[in-house]
């Protein structure tokens, strides 16, 4: 059984990175308003401030790093141009999506979300954290402000889940190829 370095890029964006941060924020916004809303929060301890603090920014660091890989290691190997004549377009995955009518909807639909909106994620959650380590339980105190982190914490998951969902689709019907082969496991001699 083997992978190719690119595949392996794509799990480590897609599945490590985007996966465990749609996680960990569906979590985030219930642990938020249980803890700015709720009527039956818990006293505040230092040691659950610090872990929310921790979790955080641990979210901030995971969909940037999403983000990153995706534009600088994922989408440059997704944009590659073919060579003039080339008939076989499976090593080129803008092209292939663009060559069908089809799948030109999951370019121009899907990518362009991935391009665009997606950034939205690192950035509303980084400005979550924040605020949220800057103010803690005081929140509830401020209720305008307190919408507004869970508003943005709820468009970060919803902008990481459809990128998440557009990753997924592309990556079925045009994957990004190529690389060198990393052996996971040997196979049985026949």
């Amino acid at each position: 059984m083997e992978i190719t370095t690119r595949a392996l890029w794509t799990v480590i964006h897609g599945i490590l990175f985007g996966g465990l941060y749609l996680f960990a924020c569906s979590g985030a916004l219930v642990e938020l308003y249980r803890l700015t809303v709720s009527p039956t929060s818990p006293e505040s301890t230092h040691g659950h401030d610090r872990f929310m603090h921790i979790y955080l920014i641990t979210m901030a660091v995971l969909a940037w790093a999403a983000v990153l890989s995706g534009t600088y290691a994922i989408y440059p190997w997704y944009r590659a141009t073919p060579p003039p004549g080339t008939v076989n377009l499976s090593m080129f995955p803008q092209r292939l999506l663009m060559s069908s009518p089809a799948t030109i909807g999951w370019h121009s639909v899907g990518m362009e979300w991935k391009e665009h909106v997606a950034w939205f994620a690192p950035i509303s959650i980084t400005m979550v954290a924040f605020v949220f380590i800057r103010y803690g339980r005081d929140l509830r105190n401020h209720r305008q402000l307190r919408s507004a982190v869970l508003v943005f914490a709820l468009a970060s998951l919803v902008a990481a889940g459809i990128a998440g969902f557009f990753g997924a689709e592309i990556d079925e019907y045009a994957p990004v190829r190529g690389g060198s082969a990393i052996q996971l496991t040997a196979g049985e001699a026949k």
